[in-house]
């Protein structure tokens, strides 16, 4: 009869841990998308924006605080995308010591099956010769 392995509890929930790690990362790969998206969207405004050729005084100060207004958003906006990326490597990391728990708990479960595998050929084995060791020895004659 096969042993569970001892371990398996504690792998499902390191299992569990993984996946909560891996979907972490996701969302902060997604928010750092969505803050790339941002910043690339608000750099674009900036740039197309102009300054009035003809106008008023009045014209050219608005023009002027607009772009004032935009790049500062554009500076927030790049503070936003370098936090994004340091929580990504944070969930990164963290999904990458999950991982290793992981696999270092799967391994001996490998091993412990291989054992396991191995005892019952054993057993097996024993079985076999123990049967073999029963028979009577044939003689030639009852071969024939």
């Amino acid at each position: 009869m096969t042993r569970i392995f001892p371990l398996a509890g504690l792998l499902r929930l390191r299992a569990l841990a993984e996946d909560q790690a891996a979907a972490e990362l996701a969302l902060a790969r997604r928010e750092q998308a969505a803050a790339e998206r941002r910043a690339r969207e608000t750099a674009d405004r900036l740039a197309g924006s102009s300054m009035p050729v003809v106008g008023d005084r009045l014209a050219w100060h608005a023009a002027v605080a607009g772009r004032a207004a935009l790049g500062a958003l554009l500076t927030e906006r790049r503070v936003e995308v370098g936090g994004a990326e340091a929580l990504t490597v944070d969930r990164s990391v963290a999904w990458t010591d999950a991982r290793q728990q992981v696999r270092a708990l799967e391994r001996l479960e490998e091993r412990h099956d291989e054992a396991e595998r191995a005892e019952e050929a054993r057993a097996e084995q024993r079985v076999l010769d123990e049967i073999a060791g029963r028979r009577p020895p044939t003689t030639p004659e009852q071969d024939a």
